[in-house]
């Protein structure tokens, strides 16, 4: 079969006939114009495009957001130079952009490492049964190995991580973590209560968490410092850096990345299909090569990708109460636009088995979430979230965003010391005014606009996992603004 096969117009350009509209003359151009796929049918340049700019946005997006979490002299607060761990010291807040759908009830401990260049050592500490994970992650967001309580205990551990290509000897005392990407990123989760004295603890645990080259295995080692490029915007939300790229810079950027992080063996069929748009590992991307039909479908792609994902939130999981309820996220096989999604809604998810994310947008009766009214969710006595080891209810706003409130609270959960009913059951109050300070301890603050919420389920049990257990439904209380 040969991708690169096209169908043009012999000896002219296409012209419509006077009076013919854009539809149609769209149409006659593709009928000429597309790329042979298979050796029958031609295929629609815009559904490839558009197909090629959702597989490949993971790896965009993770690529933006190297850049600008790595682009520091030295760690401190998210930031880090790459091979070097930067360990939030609390909570992010309202400000924090670097990431979208933030956690506030680990404390993070992210490093971006290139294992293509040489492997690194990862030590890991005594954490004498606090929950945490490090999760680490491909290039293309697939979690690809998770130490940590749930899977390697709470002892001392020490791993070998090497690059997908690479072959030798692992050092006496680590395990071997072979990655399929060059670029990895570690996104450790650290369990936190948020007091001071607990903070304190785990900073401790946090200052052992350590990177080093295996060069440098054994010896004293200072991590150089980072290399500052004043280019990259560290401002603007990497998501919003993404989606306004235009189609070409898009595409060039996705094909340099893919020579070093190689798409999966089972991922032939769309890299097959981005090589008919002249989309190729490793080599320039140049639209002006392609016909008038494929430029053009290739500068609507962003558009019409970038729908596509975000309305793929309606259709991702089963809807439970209101909830959109999934267990496919962290390794995503052929379900390239959910990848996407999770991409620009909740980058850096985890497998399911270590966490659990149901999200609505929506209350009991279908209606948009809005600060303008108020909202009860009842747990029967009972029935709180069945996990081994947290849960929470975290408030973001229509950009999946953390919310300013005078309490700074971002989550409410059972450190927050709720108050149960008489009958047992407890009421998570959601909504943009005080109930009052004798129910504040349940109160999750809103924006006075849309908002999102997700309950988050870290080490979900069986019920959960398998849809036993559901959320309960998001309830517009009777003193609600109608």
């Amino acid at each position: 079969m040969d991708v690169s096969r096209r169908i043009f117009a012999v000896g002219t350009a296409t012209i419509p006939f006077v009076g013919m509209s854009r539809r149609s003359a769209w149409a006659q151009s593709t009928a000429q114009d597309a790329p042979i796929i298979s050796n029958k049918v031609p295929a629609d340049p815009l559904e490839l495009a558009t197909d090629a700019y959702i597989y490949g946005y993971p790896l965009v997006t993770m690529e933006m957001t190297r850049r600008v979490l790595t682009n520091v002299a030295a760690a401190e607060g998210k930031n880090a130079p790459m091979g070097q761990f930067a360990n939030l010291r609390e909570y992010p807040d309202a400000k924090f952009r670097a990431v979208t759908a933030p956690n506030a009830d680990t404390l993070y401990s992210s490093a971006f490492i290139d294992v293509g260049t040489e492997p690194h050592i990862l030590s890991l500490p005594e954490e004498d049964g606090r929950y945490y994970l490090m999760p680490m992650l491909s290039a293309w967001t697939n979690v690809f190995a998770v130490p940590g309580k749930r899977t390697t205990g709470t002892g001392p551990q020490t791993y070998f991580i090497a690059g997908p290509g690479w072959s030798g000897s692992v050092p006496s005392g680590a395990k071997l973590i072979q990655a399929p990407t060059n670029l990895i990123w570690i996104l450790g989760r650290t369990y936190c209560t948020g007091t001071p004295e607990d903070y304190r603890a785990v900073h401790a645990l946090q200052d052992q968490y350590r990177l080093v080259p295996a060069s440098a295995a054994g010896k004293p080692y200072t991590p150089p410092p980072g290399r500052i490029d004043p280019s990259i915007d560290t401002k603007t939300a990497v998501r919003e850096q993404v989606n306004r790229m235009d189609a070409t810079t898009y595409f060039n950027l996705l094909a340099t990345l893919m020579k070093d992080n190689p798409p999966a063996l089972a991922d032939g069929v769309p890299v097959a299909k981005m090589a008919s748009l002249g989309v190729v590992p490793g080599h320039s991307f140049n639209p002006a090569s392609q016909s008038p039909a494929i430029r053009e479908a290739i500068d609507r792609a962003p558009r019409e990708a970038i729908t596509r994902i975000m309305g793929h939130l309606k259709t991702a999981g089963a809807n439970v109460n209101g909830w959109t309820f999934t267990t496919n996220g962290g390794d995503y096989g052929k379900d390239y636009l959910q990848r996407a999604l999770v991409t620009a809604v909740g980058l850096g998810c985890n497998l399911p088995q270590d966490a659990v994310y149901p999200l609505t947008t929506v209350d009991a009766a279908g209606r948009r979430l809005s600060g303008a009214s108020k909202y009860v969710m009842r747990f029967p006595a009972g029935e709180l979230p069945p996990v081994d080891g947290f849960w929470s209810l975290t408030m973001y706003d229509a950009d999946y965003f953390f919310v300013e409130n005078p309490l700074n609270r971002y989550t409410v959960s059972p450190r927050d010391d709720l108050k149960a009913n008489p009958d047992g059951s407890i009421d998570l109050l959601i909504q943009h005014e005080s109930p009052g300070a004798e129910r504040e301890s349940n109160w999750l603050p809103a924006p006075a606009g849309a908002f999102i919420l997700m309950l988050r389920t870290y080490w979900p049990q069986d019920a959960l996992l398998s849809g036993s257990w559901a959320p309960p439904p998001v309830n517009r209380s009777s003193s609600a603004t109608l």
